[in-house]
């Protein structure tokens, strides 16, 4: 069941998309949205490498500090409204809990997604920016360090009334594909249509896909199979997806370590990089 969403957010400009998409399934699934500011500490604001006495040292500090709270409060005041636009409340409702909290943490993103990701049902972060090297490592924080599934929300996004109707599953037969699957069957319930779409390359002793099919069977859940085919499975299921107009797709993060993806390529890391629907990923 999904009761508890963890949103980490920081000065990115992301909030918008992370909390809608989270509001989104709060709404469906009467759950709570756990928002939490990553302050960064003042020492990590300072120059690196610059040499200074303790005078001026305090004094860049207490400055980092007051930039940090005039954040925190703008923040506050972004969070507040769009709560309201995204119909959750700061208290419980009758039927269910589709409200918003809001805390600080301090200390880099990555670390506070492993510590509050934990005891969260799915965490929901922005797609990350290689270009700026921002998300990545909050990613594999998410994945690997809170062991959690992952709603991965694309540039500035919003979803609309079609967000999770038509639910993609990218399959191959994987450990990490069979728990992306365990990960978002409360989601897939919800949706009109679901579509299994793999290209027919299974790993070995992996689930077929006509096991998969009475696994969503047995669980009142009609799925359909589409196929595809090409040279670059990322690119070909990303297309394929966008072709029958799914608008959630779901697959198993990094077969190979996470370390392995990033230095010599792998499908899930382009797939991140490429999509331009929301991914929930599972390792």
């Amino acid at each position: 069941m999904i009761k508890s969403i963890l949103v980490p957010v920081r000065g990115d400009g992301m909030v918008a998309t992370v909390l809608g998409h989270a509001a989104e399934l709060a709404k469906k699934h009467n759950a709570k949205v756990d928002v939490v500011h990553c302050r960064a500490q003042a020492h990590d604001l300072m120059p690196p490498g610059l040499s200074l006495n303790d005078f001026a040292r305090k004094v860049m500090m207490e400055q980092a500090a007051e930039l940090a709270n005039r954040q925190e409060d703008h923040l506050r005041g972004i969070l507040r409204r769009l709560s309201r636009d995204f119909g959750l409340t700061d208290k419980p409702i009758s039927g269910g809990f589709a409200n918003c909290t809001f805390s600080e943490k301090e200390g880099r993103m990555a670390d506070v997604v492993k510590q509050a990701g934990r005891l969260a049902d799915l965490i929901v972060l922005p797609k990350p920016q290689r270009e700026r090297n921002l998300g990545q490592s909050s990613l594999k924080s998410a994945l690997y360090g809170a062991g959690r599934p992952v709603l991965v929300c694309p540039g500035q996004l919003l979803p609309d009334e079609t967000f999770a109707e038509h639910v993609a599953i990218g399959w191959n037969g994987s450990l990490p594909a069979s728990r992306a699957v365990a990960s978002s069957l409360d989601i897939v319930r919800y949706a009109k249509r679901v579509s299994i779409v793999t290209d027919g390359k299974l790993q070995p002793h992996g689930p077929t896909v006509e096991e998969l099919i009475n696994y969503y069977a047995t669980r009142g859940i009609n799925a359909e199979v589409v196929k595809f085919s090409g040279q670059e499975p990322s690119k070909a299921l990303l297309a394929t997806s966008k072709d029958i107009k799914a608008s959630l797709l779901v697959i198993g993060a990094y077969s190979h370590s996470h370390e392995t993806e990033m230095l010599f390529g792998g499908n899930t890391g382009r797939i991140v990089d490429n999509t331009e629907m929301p991914l929930l990923m599972a390792h």
